[in-house]
């Protein structure tokens, strides 16, 4: 591609297409209409298994026949919010059908195509059943290019993407000023070729690096004809409420309702704590007699079952090492300390996600405002697992209810001054910032207790046991 490039510029060639003149940085284009280079990343991964809800049949016509059906048949308690959204989704998967954003022929691109249908983005409380509804639209969406994702593994594979694009570059010469060089545009256009439908699950923005570029990669997404449907806990407005240079994330909200229309998903009950029959005993306190010992047999009756001896594990997350020092098979033994107290992250927990079905997760503390950024590691970790229907058994200093304690007595504040110093923001303005305040944590937590109880259920554990796939 690289040579066929070069032979198009070398050559200087210029057409002449309805009286339009192309010059050779045109001609790099309709060489890159040309490209279809599937990158590897999260974006080419499957998407998991459907579950008895979600799963499509042949004989309904749409996703709201099958949610009707789900009612008659007693298993979804109908709930006209999810009926509502359920009906514009329906409407979409019609109006999508057949609709691609490829360009047909390498000149195309340069005249009218196809109108892409505008997108939705559904928010509302925990445990509504935006996922689900979501999922149903998905299964039913009648077109080949369509990918289906968590908003965490999305951004980690644009980073990527970005990354093997600036390390691509020729290196600069010495002595010269390196050319200007925004990565997003290619990158967008990489992702428009590989999927004209985007379903984002829990769309939410906590990180600066992520807050930055949304804006550019999103208007390049919907300018390449990508439709977009997210679920979020948050209304558009809120998001990266409070967050550092909130004032350059903001434009993105105002591109984002454009493209997606808004529905409110919120019938004030979380499905997922409703009273379900329990796996068992999966949660333990760290004051309960011998809780140790309940746990090591716990871990032995489940490892007994595995081809594999008991030993630590090595996986290689981006080039770099990551340890368990226990594991035996699809099940590891952690603690806190291990998987939140040292710097990890997303990419970190997305690999223990595909290598793990069972994680033991030991000496969960409290989670007050001095660990922020425990928390929201320990957030981040439960919403991997979830996703890939990870199970855990979780042992903790207090109940799931009263583990994230708001308490601003034990907040560092020479600390927090330090870095509000270091970043030119003066200590009035510093004090309503969300990375101080611990307001996005208390707000995600609440989506984690939610997660964790349904992951407590015999219907849960029983689809994450992978022996039987």
């Amino acid at each position: 591609m690289a040579a066929g490039r070069a032979s198009l510029s070398a050559l200087g060639l210029q057409f002449q297409v309805k009286n339009k003149l192309l010059s050779n940085s045109a001609l790099l284009n309709i060489a890159s209409c040309m490209r279809r280079e599937f990158a590897a990343g999260v974006l080419s991964q499957t998407i998991e298994e459907p579950n008895s809800t979600t799963s499509p049949n042949t004989g309904f016509s749409g996703p709201l026949a099958h949610y009707n059906s789900l009612v008659r048949d007693g298993v979804l308690r109908e709930d006209q919010h999810q009926k509502a959204v359920m009906e514009k989704l329906d409407q979409m998967q019609k109006n999508i059908r057949g609709y691609s954003n490829e360009h047909s022929s390498i000149f195309s691109k340069f005249f009218s195509r196809q109108k892409p249908p505008k997108g939705y983005y559904i928010y509302g409380d925990v445990g509504t059943g935006k996922t689900m509804v979501m999922d149903m639209f998905y299964d039913h969406v009648e077109t080949p290019k369509k990918k289906r994702v968590h908003f965490h593994g999305f951004m980690l594979d644009v980073h990527k993407r970005i990354h093997r694009l600036k390390q691509s570059l020729p290196k600069r010469k010495v002595g010269k000023m390196a050319k200007a060089y925004d990565p997003i545009s290619p990158v967008a256009e990489e992702i428009s070729e590989e999927a004209c439908l985007l379903c984002f699950d829990e769309f939410q923005v906590t990180d600066i690096a992520d807050a930055m570029i949304l804006k550019r990669l999103f208007e390049n997404l919907f300018l390449n004809g990508v439709v977009v449907v997210a679920t979020s806990n948050r209304p558009p407005d809120d998001l990266y409420k409070n967050g550092l240079q909130r004032v350059n994330f903001v434009p993105f909200i105002a591109v984002l309702k454009h493209y997606c229309l808004t529905l409110r998903l919120d019938s004030g009950i979380d499905y997922r704590r409703r009273n379900r029959p329990a796996a068992g005993k999966l949660f333990y306190l760290s004051s309960e007699p011998d809780v140790d010992a309940a746990l090591d047999k716990l871990f032995d009756e489940l490892a007994f079952k595995q081809n594999d001896i008991t030993r630590p594990r090595t996986l290689k997350v981006h080039g770099r090492t990551l340890t368990l020092y226990k594991a035996c098979g699809t099940i590891a033994d952690c603690t806190f300390e291990e998987l939140c107290d040292q710097p990890k992250g997303a990419s970190d927990y997305l690999e223990i996600s595909s290598v793990f079905d069972t994680v033991f997760i030991r000496n969960i503390p409290l989670l007050t405002l001095n660990k922020k950024t425990q928390a929201r590691r320990f957030i981040t970790l439960i919403d991997a697992l979830y996703e890939h229907k990870v199970r855990v058994v979780l042992q903790a200093e207090a109940p799931l209810d009263e583990l994230f304690v708001q308490d601003h007595h034990h907040d560092d504040h020479h600390d927090t001054h330090v870095l509000l110093d270091d970043l030119g923001i003066s200590r009035d303005g510093g004090s309503s910032l969300a990375i101080f305040t611990g307001e996005e944590e208390v707000f995600a937590f609440k989506r984690t207790l939610s997660r964790l109880t349904e992951m407590q259920t015999e219907e849960y554990w029983l689809a994450g046991d992978r022996s039987s796939k």
